[in-house]
């Protein structure tokens, strides 16, 4: 009846990898609403396991039907997240691959060219003239991710970069103001756009929609965001979901530039 404590070195590899699997999710999707769901699961097949081991054939046959019907229901539940799971694991992939000289060759990737010093210095100048108006702006540099989907949500502009261009497209009165500037390849793309919002539960009470839809974007792809507030005047520069505060124009042109990391 006690079969199952007697554990090998493989059961015990095992047991280590699954422990290993599950502290993995759970870190990537601590702070978001999936994450008492997932514990949920855990104690279910925690569960499952210690019944079917000890001989509870009942129980176990109810939970063995419970987790096999509930395998669809947990791709939809986790959807969000196992989608930014992909596209992560699919950018290092990339990376990877460009690093390998003959992968690089076999499977090359679209590379769009960052923004240039001129336009680096519209854009932060726009933002430190948008601040002291206090007019709210969302600004997304892309980088190698196309965001092709987000731009097929707004309307597309295809115009040089300019300081004048991007505070009136984000004047308050203008019918563009409304959503996210999508800049990339030196020009800009499209604006009114509309962002994923993230689903984090952690970011402060004082972040609003602007920062919320920079943070989700900036966790499904590799972009860039600069988020003027309406309310407070503050530029904020998002990476990899990382909300930074930007105290000189300087600092906010450096990071744009890549060579000011986070």
């Amino acid at each position: 009846m006690l079969e199952f404590l007697h554990i090998t070195w493989i059961d015990l590899l095992d047991i280590l990898m699954v422990a290993a699997l599950i502290f993995l999710a759970f870190r990537w999707i601590r702070g978001s609403t999936a994450v008492n769901i997932f514990i949920a699961i855990i104690l279910v097949l925690l569960v499952y396991i210690i019944a079917s081991s000890i001989g509870m054939k009942m129980i176990s046959s109810v939970l063995g039907t419970l987790i096999n019907v509930g395998a669809i229901a947990l791709i939809i539940i986790f959807q969000p997240e196992i989608r930014r799971f992909l596209n992560s694991l699919g950018r290092r992939a990339g990376v990877t691959l460009e690093k390998g000289s003959f992968l690089g060759r076999l499977f090359p990737r679209q590379i769009i060219q960052s923004v240039n010093t001129k336009s680096v210095t519209e854009i932060a100048e726009a933002c430190r003239e948008m601040s002291e108006q206090k007019t709210g702006a969302l600004i997304i540099i892309r980088k190698k991710d196309t965001l092709q989907e987000i731009i097929d949500t707004g309307d597309t502009i295809d115009a040089r970069i300019s300081r004048r261009l991007i505070m009136n497209i984000f004047y308050k009165n203008s019918p563009l103001h409304d959503g996210a500037m999508i800049i990339g390849d030196d020009r800009i793309v499209a604006a009114r756009c509309t962002l994923p919002i993230t689903d984090r539960s952690d970011l402060p009470a004082r972040f609003g929609m602007r920062h919320k839809a920079a943070v989700g974007i900036s966790e499904q792809s590799d972009a860039d965001v600069v988020v003027v507030s309406e309310q407070t005047g503050g530029i904020s520069f998002v990476r990899t979901g990382k909300v930074r505060h930007i105290d000189s124009i300087n600092n906010l042109k450096l990071l744009l530039s890549g060579e000011l990391g986070e």
